[in-house]
């Protein structure tokens, strides 16, 4: 493999970074994040990995932040504001466009490829 190609490999996850919601962004429950980052660019502008959250609720606010998901396992509901609940699960995929604003709320443990790009 070279820095050009990059595999993202659920079963062969590099070091994992551990965290939890800061104060301002949990709504209920305990949820705790795993990441495993396979790639942050030289530029730091683009990062890929694979990304882990328990139960839970949180506000998510992309800022100028626009992320690329695939759901490995779990279950989640996002609602932006102002608009309806949306429900995805394993397989699925979907993108959070610059601005969006919302509550992220974790039904069953997700596990998710993503790429974002800041």
């Amino acid at each position: 493999m070279t820095e050009l190609l990059i595999k993202i490999d659920p079963e062969n996850l590099p070091e994992p970074k551990f965290a939890k919601p800061g104060p301002e962004r949990l709504i209920a429950g305990d949820p705790s994040f795993t990441t495993w980052a396979f790639d942050e660019g030289k530029s730091g502008r683009v990062k890929t990995g694979i990304w882990e959250a328990t139960p839970g609720e949180t506000h998510s606010i992309k800022g100028e932040i626009y992320e690329f998901c695939h759901i490995l396992e779990g279950v989640v509901e996002l609602s932006e504001v102002g608009k309806g609940t949306v429900t995805y699960r394993k397989g699925d995929s979907f993108v959070m466009k610059p601005g969006f604003v919302g509550v992220w709320k974790t039904i069953e443990t997700i596990r998710k490829i993503y790429v974002v790009i800041e």
